[in-house]
């Protein structure tokens, strides 16, 4: 398959690449990479994760509390008074969670910054430091790529790596992807792990249909 070089990024002296879409740029490496500047108030899709998380926990505890009751004879009414704790607590766990998930975005100041990689193996979601700039986006790329290229100093790679964390998927691992376009998000989930990846909407299409042309075991969803 052959992508365009647009001429927003093509020629330009200070990127080692070309750019594939208006934000995505191979790197001399292989690499395919950019970056996302996720909105923690404006998208949801952080929180929702949040919820999913507390309540597939939650639901495990009082299923198990419910086999209690129900093998002490308790009967319905056992049930409906442990039913209706447990959504007391669901409630309270939603409060502190919503209350928590936004003191963390205003630490990060509504943003979350990701750098993505992505190859014909795996993809990589990489959160950078908070006081990362937009502005510096391409300049980060540009000695990320160098530094493993080896055409500069390792010292551009550890500055990248300090203070983030990452999640990677190897393709052939990933058991479903699933495509949420409107919050620009592709959940692309490994049997003991789950990544999430961003694109904006001018890049979108390109992210998605990498990803599952290099899936081969997922089911898509």
């Amino acid at each position: 398959m052959i992508y365009p070089n647009y001429e927003n990024g093509s020629e330009n002296e200070t990127i080692t690449g070309k750019y594939v879409t208006p934000n995505i740029v191979l790197c001399d490496d292989g690499n395919y990479r950019w970056f996302y500047d996720f909105n923690m108030y404006k998208n949801p899709s952080i929180l929702y994760t949040i919820f999913k998380v507390l309540a597939f926990s939650l639901s495990i505890v009082w299923l198990f509390v419910l086999f209690l009751v129900l093998s002490d004879g308790d009967g319905i009414e056992g049930v409906l008074e442990i039913t209706k704790v447990f959504g007391i607590i669901m409630i309270g766990f939603i409060m502190v969670g919503t209350i928590a998930y936004l003191i963390v975005a205003a630490t990060y100041g509504g943003s979350y910054i990701v750098l993505f990689e992505l190859n014909e193996e795996t993809v990589n979601h990489i959160h950078v430091p908070k006081q990362f700039k937009k502005a510096q986006a391409i300049g980060w790329i540009t000695m990320f790529a160098g530094a493993i290229a080896g055409n500069i100093t390792a010292n551009g790679q550890g500055l990248l790596v300090a203070g983030h964390s990452s999640s990677t998927s190897v393709f052939k691992n990933v058991a479903s992807v699933k495509v949420k376009r409107k919050r620009n998000i592709i959940y692309v989930n490994q049997l003991l792990g789950k990544n999430q990846v961003y694109a904006s909407d001018e890049d979108f299409d390109f992210v998605e249909q990498f990803i599952i042309s290099h899936c081969p075991n997922a089911k898509i969803k």
